[in-house]
């Protein structure tokens, strides 16, 4: 199974336009045209048919974790204890 066959299997299963997709992409600062995008959605015969690489199917899961769940929260930095919190 080619990366072609993952995206567009993820596309139809989360009912996920062209545009959505973009979207998707653009919250990891990854950006890419519909055409472009449109190019991995199509049969590999045909003459403008793109292989999907590794990079924008990693990219487009990082997006869609971030689509679906939200953004991750910061991380609070762990520092010593002061005497105020020792004092309880």
């Amino acid at each position: 199974m080619t990366n072609n066959d993952i995206f567009k299997k993820l596309r139809v299963a989360l009912q996920l336009r062209d545009d959505e997709i973009v979207k998707i992409l653009e919250l990891v600062d990854f950006r890419i045209s519909k055409s472009e995008l449109g190019a991995f959605f199509r049969k590999e015969d045909h003459p403008k048919y793109m292989e999907c690489g590794d990079q924008i199917l990693r990219n487009f899961l990082n997006g869609l974790v971030i689509h679906l769940r939200g953004p991750m929260p910061k991380k609070e930095s762990k520092s010593k204890p002061t005497d105020k919190t020792l004092k309880k």
